[in-house]
């Protein structure tokens, strides 16, 4: 099998951060390579200087492409060669068709006058291929994230691609959507397009990949080859620079008395009064717990934990909630967090965190009344608290005023954390808390929950991820069709119980 792609002792450097230290990578023609690392490793970036994102001489370093050295400008470039990146944030336009999408900036047009007939003839050539029934007229924004990934693909086909970037592709997609773009990949595979993917999915690198380089703070580590196998265990302690025999910390816990109990509790569509989400759900959460909230997409899991903070979601929401045994209200989000709960929601790059601020801003937002007086922001105590969560939460960034942008998944996701714990809270509903952060980053997100528990906090864990479940949590609520339709002990739960409940249901 000939190379493809050679990319060899690249360098790129950024204001104080040395971002890729002489990284070099070899693709072969048509196999699936996973870059696989921690946040924060360089993985991102190595494929930008690749696209051309980062243009030739941002950058010290070759690559040889088909056999010939090529200096990408910029990304027209790089697709010019047959190199097309689909980022983890979806480049669309969510108000134009699926047609439009497809062939924007590549009209198919004749005299200046796009031809529309060709054009969705062209789309549901390309849709065949990727799988997608859908009309080439129906809007981005009406199919869901998982169709969204399908046109982003059928986008690059179009485009004549030879080898196809998939960065994180599947981290917004519940399980069957991302295997059904896992074997659109062995497909196209078959077809003779390359692809590198991006993920920290092992169970998935595994499933489709040929072969395996792991980078760890910009450096490339190792090269494994599936022939060889790819030891999942192998591919992590390369990932973290240490073992990891045991993927959740162990942990002890006693819970102590009923802290938090939901009663009855019914919340109705905010647009279609006539569809209840959330069925006359009850659980309860002991002090020192770790409580988790199993189902599929769909389920209401988000929805219930959002209409319980503060009634962030829905309408005519009824039933009780008690603390200690005491109703309380949370009617609004500031009396939810007066009554001592607070939310972590799975979405933090657009409702978790104002990015083009600083951690300072971000740590302190959500109780500015802890560092103000007489209604005047003391900036010197914003500083020595984002400090001290910066230390306590092991956040890694120089200064507390770096803005969130600039920083990991996993470490924007302790930042959220930051925030909600400089409330105080004594119950923390924490939904998908590691969604799209690799194994390090989740270990360590793993042990500042056992140690919210270990202070006497409740916490309710939303996760898509089964085992983490299982791995974590005292006792597991299983969801369906906005009803809580059983409940497992830690000695109880495996994932066959819990798919049990939800299909037999």
């Amino acid at each position: 099998m000939s190379t493809l792609l050679e990319m060899r002792e690249i360098t790129k450097e950024f204001p104080g951060v040395r971002a890729l230290d002489r990284v070099s990578i070899a693709v072969r023609q048509g196999e699936i390579h996973a870059i696989c690392g921690e946040n924060g490793a360089g993985k991102s970036t190595l494929m930008k200087v690749l696209s051309g994102v980062y243009p030739a001489g941002s950058y010290e370093g070759e690559i040889v492409f088909e056999g010939e050295p090529v200096a990408f400008r910029d990304i027209r470039d790089s697709e010019a060669r047959g190199i097309i990146i689909i980022h983890q944030e979806l480049a669309l336009v969510p108000q134009l068709s699926i047609a439009e999408n497809i062939f924007l900036g590549n009209e198919r047009a004749v005299r200046g006058v796009i031809d529309w007939r060709e054009t969705n003839r062209r789309t549901e050539e390309l849709l065949a291929k990727v799988g997608l029934n859908e009309p080439p007229t129906s809007k981005v924004d009406s199919i869901g994230v998982g169709k969204q990934q399908l046109v982003e693909i059928a986008k690059a086909l179009s485009k004549d691609v030879k080898l196809l970037i998939l960065d994180e592709p599947t981290a917004a997609l519940q399980e069957n959507d991302s295997r059904k773009l896992l074997d659109l990949m062995l497909e196209l595979k078959a077809q003779g397009v390359t692809c590198i993917i991006i993920s920290h999915k092992l169970g998935e690198v595994g499933y489709v990949a040929d072969t395996v380089t792991v980078i760890r703070d910009g450096t490339t580590i190792s090269t494994l080859d599936a022939a060889d196998g790819l030891g999942e265990d192998r591919i992590v302690r390369d990932m973290v620079g240490r073992d990891m025999t045991h993927r959740f910390p162990e942990h002890a816990r006693s819970p102590g008395e009923v802290l938090l109990e939901v009663e009855n509790w019914s919340v109705w569509h905010p647009e279609h009064a006539d569809r209840r989400v959330i069925k006359d759900a009850c659980f309860t959460v002991r002090s020192g717990e770790v409580v988790g909230i199993a189902g599929l997409m769909g389920s209401g899991r988000t929805e219930l934990a959002m209409s319980i903070f503060g009634r962030s979601y829905g309408r005519n929401i009824t039933g009780e909630i008690r603390l200690r045994g005491q109703p309380v209200d949370v009617g609004t989000v500031p009396r939810a967090i007066d009554a001592g709960i607070s939310y972590v929601t799975e979405d933090r790059k657009s409702l978790g965190l104002v990015l083009d601020e600083t951690v300072r801003f971000n740590t302190t937002l959500a109780n500015l009344e802890s560092v103000s007086s007489g209604g005047v922001l003391n900036r010197n105590e914003e500083t020595r608290v984002a400090e001290k969560y910066r230390d306590a939460l092991a956040i890694r960034t120089p200064t507390v005023f770096q803005k969130a942008v600039n920083l990991s998944g996993g470490n924007q996701q302790k930042v959220v954390l930051a925030k909600w714990l400089n409330t105080r809270p004594d119950v923390l509903i924490l939904d998908e808390p590691t969604r799209g952060i690799d194994v390090g980053a989740k270990y360590e997100i793993y042990t500042i929950i056992n140690e919210l528990a270990a202070e006497g906090k409740g916490v309710v864990m939303i996760s898509s991820e089964m085992p983490e479940l299982i791995g974590m949590c005292d006792r597991i609520y299983v969801m369906n069709e906005g009803a809580l339709v059983g409940e497992l002990t830690a000695a109880e739960a495996s994932q066959e119980r819990i798919m049990s409940l939800i299909v037999n249901e």
